[in-house]
């Protein structure tokens, strides 16, 4: 007996070897996958307009961080300072309205039943499927005079957020216990009071969750401010792109400094709340 644990023992270390092998593989591929494209970004970042046309991942020879970093946030008349401040103003309002909209709507459709229920939650997860029309949404847009608007563009990215956040909010609203609902209203609560009195506060691990994904997301996105907010006075952070592309040649060294300072604020805001991402994510896994 004591001859088959020891045999037992040796494929178990054996099999635990092997597993942080490949686990240790995965990690050092996937982390290359992602520091590679960061290095190669960073290095030409650097460089002089010659140098960074290569495209090469080699050192520079002269280092110009610092004045191609200001030579980018000069551009157009410092137009890199006002998409900054144009994302942010759609990040911050979209958010917001996601948190309230997204929470009451999550609430709703897991505390009540019904086919009607039922088949909004469907019409829901669809939009997690069905990308936005273009034409018809300008059409709709221009209809009540909001194409090139801050509240056009803010309600379009929250159209195309909201699926996914009514969908954390549902599954980790499953989580709290439906007594907590009954007492409250026992005690005199009406169905707002109740639920941001009570269950709103309660929501703080999804709600960071949500606010990272969605923040990254839209201050990051590059199509639906093309579409939707054109025009030089409504550039955000990814169309300051364009400033040192041309048909006939492009500002590498330039472009990969504009690369590296819009993606600096989005990437620091994910390292420092990636726990809470996950926590938030796995906590309405408990039940549904």
């Amino acid at each position: 007996m004591s001859t088959q644990h020891e045999i037992m023992r040796k494929e178990k270390r054996k099999k635990s070897r092997i597993r942080l092998i490949v686990e240790s593989l995965i990690v050092i591929v996937f982390s290359a996958i992602f520091l590679v494209p960061f290095y190669f970004i960073i290095v030409n970042a650097m460089k002089t307009s010659p140098e960074a046309s290569k495209l090469s991942i080699s050192w520079p020879t002269e280092f110009r961080i610092l004045e191609n970093m200001q030579e980018v946030l000069a551009a157009r008349d410092n137009m890199l300072l006002l998409a900054f401040f144009n994302s942010t103003v759609i990040t911050v309002i979209s958010i917001l309205i996601l948190l309230v909209v997204g929470s009451m709507a999550g609430f709703v459709l897991q505390r009540r039943k019904g086919k009607s229920i039922n088949i909004i939650g469907s019409t829901f997860l669809a939009g997690l499927m069905i990308p936005p029309a273009v034409v018809p949404t300008i059409w709709v847009l221009e209809q009540f005079q909001l194409f090139k608007t801050f509240p056009g563009i803010i309600l379009v990215m929250v159209a195309i957020s909201i699926p996914f956040s009514i969908i954390l909010y549902t599954g980790f609203i499953a989580t709290i216990p439906k007594e907590l609902d009954e007492a409250a209203i026992i005690d005199g609560c009406g169905g707002f009071r109740l639920f941001f009195s009570i269950i709103f506060p309660m929501l703080k691990p999804i709600h960071s969750t949500v606010i990272i994904l969605n923040a990254v997301q839209i201050f990051n996105d590059f199509v639906h401010p093309l579409y939707f907010f054109p025009g030089a006075d409504n550039a955000t952070v990814q169309l300051t792109l364009y400033n040192f592309m041309s048909m006939y040649s492009t500002d590498w060294n330039l472009l990969f400094a504009n690369v590296l300072l819009i993606t600096i604020p989005p990437f620091i805001l994910f390292l420092i709340f990636s726990e809470k991402i996950v926590a938030g994510m796995t906590a309405g896994s408990v039940k549904g």
